[in-house]
Order: structure tokens, then C-alpha cells, then sequence
């Protein structure tokens, strides 16, 4: 029998090798996780088995290891079953934001000083048409023209549609560019 190829034995210890599994884990799909794996591990290495040594110790070796570094990994795992832990810790990519931010600058930057000056009192700044108005010394429906030109003039720009939202970096760019029900 020790003759025999070690890759043929493997099977013979099949049983022995999910009972001790089932020992160290206590769960019967773990325990048969563990023995597939060791048995993995052991087929590419059989070349290091020593013929004539104890193949039944050599796997319950691996067995062993294998199970301890799947303990260590899973100590620092966080259980997280329903995914609650991880959608909390989901960030969406800053590049987005500046990439938009950097496209607005350039729009924004097209606008005549009347409709960035309208926008930034009253998108940005928060006054009301009323104060903004009397900031620039002009009627309360001169700012609201000029702001809501400048608003469809930067959404032409920028591409955006009419319920299309902007995701920006920043509060003072979100204000100018609010949608324009709100400007009315």
C-alpha cells in the first residue's frame, strides 16, 4: 500500500478529514470548506510528501494550518450580513464632484458680471430677490431675470436637463446652480 500513488489515497482520509475539521470549526459547510481547500493545497503540493511518511498526518497537518489562517483572517473581518456596516462606510469618489466643479467654473466663467453677480447674492450668498436687488441697485425682476437666465445659460452649458441634479463639491456652487423652481 505505500506504494501506491499518494494522489490515489487522498480519498481514504476523506472521512477523517471532516470529522477533525467538524472538531475545529463546528460547522458542518466550514468544516467542508476547510477539507476542500486542504485537499487543494495538498494535490499541488504532493510533490513535497514524503513516500513512506504518514500521508494521514501530512494532510491533518495542512488541515490544521488551514483552519488556523482562516481564524486569524476572520478575526479581523467584520461580520456584516445584512451589508448595514458597509453601506455606511460607502463614500462616492471625489473625483466626480471636481471634475463637475471644474466644468461649472468654466460655464460660470462664460456668464456676464450682471448674471454671476444676481447668482452669487442670491444662489450662494442666500439674500432674497428683495436684498439682492437692492445690492446691485437695480429692480427685484431685473435680479430675477438675471438669475434665471444665468441658470438655464449654465445648464445649456453644462449639458444638463430640466430634473437633472449636479452633484458639486462645494455649498456655495449648489446654491447658484439650485434648481429654478426655487427661483421663482
Amino acid at each position: 500500500m505505500q506504494n501506491r500513488d499518494p494522489r490515489d489515497q487522498l480519498v481514504d482520509h476523506l472521512g477523517a478529514m471532516r470529522a477533525f475539521a467538524m472538531s475545529l470549526t463546528g460547522n458542518s459547510a466550514l468544516a467542508d470548506d476547510m477539507v476542500q481547500d486542504s485537499l487543494v493545497k495538498a494535490w499541488t503540493k504532493i510533490d513535497s510528501f514524503e513516500t513512506g511518511t504518514n500521508l494521514r498526518a501530512w494532510l491533518f497537518t495542512i488541515l490544521r494550518n488551514t483552519y488556523y489562517s482562516h481564524h486569524r483572517k476572520a478575526r479581523r473581518e467584520v461580520g456584516d450580513p445584512d451589508g448595514t456596516f458597509s453601506a455606511s462606510l460607502a463614500q462616492k469618489p471625489d473625483h466626480d464632484g471636481r471634475l463637475q466643479m471644474r466644468d461649472f467654473n468654466t460655464a460660470f466663467a462664460t456668464l456676464s458680471d450682471e448674471q454671476r453677480e444676481a447668482l452669487v447674492l442670491v444662489g450662494a450668498e442666500g439674500f432674497s430677490y428683495e436684498e439682492a436687488a437692492e445690492t446691485c441697485g437695480v429692480a427685484v425682476g431685473t435680479v430675477k431675470s438675471r438669475v434665471n437666465r444665468a441658470r438655464a445659460r449654465l445648464a445649456e452649458l453644462m449639458g444638463l436637463d430640466e430634473n437633472e441634479h449636479l452633484e458639486l463639491t462645494d455649498r456655495v456652487t449648489s446654491g447658484i446652480v439650485a434648481a429654478q423652481k426655487h427661483a421663482m
